[in-house]
């Protein structure tokens, strides 16, 4: 086990936090990291994330090339038994503390500083870019602003709408399974409410 950061951060990263619930279980949720000294984070509304923060006061930050994995961690409620996935290439305990807080619209969002406690690397991995992938990160995003308030629902699924395609074209497997659960757990094709897991 190292300290620091595994990865390098830069820009805003995208990685699954897991966070241990009142009931035992580890909660998955997607969160973006935002580079800089410290690094921080932001939950909006009352997620679990934001309760096993405060709670709990640390998390297990995680790096997954895995599209299946983001989309369950970013829109569903995804509970674990342990902490990390299998598929996290890389891994840190941190420790969070409340830094600031505010409202956007009718949303309550807090921002948190993460102290890294220990963290492992899993697989060293050579970088490539896959659009198919980047595509379902992006729809994920997406996704999870349909039905808030501050953002225009017409606009997002007409993104969602390219985004398929292009992971459909330039994607894989697990991009294109990806994508099918997106549909099933978002509220894009009006069968689910947008669930506030993360």
């Amino acid at each position: 086990m190292n300290e620091g950061w595994p990865v390098e951060l830069r820009g805003v990263t995208e990685s699954i936090v897991a966070t241990l619930g009142p009931n035992g279980q580890w909660n998955l949720a997607a969160l973006g990291l935002f580079a800089g000294e410290p690094v921080t984070s932001r939950t909006w509304g009352n997620t679990r994330t934001r309760r096993n923060f405060h709670r709990e006061g640390e998390g297990y930050v995680q790096f997954t090339r895995d599209p299946v994995d983001f989309v369950e961690a970013a829109l569903d409620i995804y509970e674990r038994d342990e902490p990390v996935l299998p598929s996290a290439d890389a891994r840190v305990r941190v420790g969070v503390e409340r830094v600031d807080a505010g409202e956007d619209g009718d949303t309550r969002w807090e921002e948190w500083a993460h102290t890294p406690v220990e963290s492992a690397i899993e697989r060293r991995v050579v970088p490539t870019t896959n659009r198919g992938y980047n595509a379902v990160i992006e729809a994920t995003v997406a996704a999870s602003r349909l039905g808030v308030e501050v953002y225009d629902d017409a606009v997002l699924e007409e993104r969602l709408a390219h985004l398929e395609g292009v992971a459909e074209r330039c994607g894989g497997e697990r991009e294109r399974e990806a994508m099918a659960r997106l549909r099933g757990l978002s509220a894009w094709d009006g069968r689910n409410e947008r669930n506030e897991s993360f």
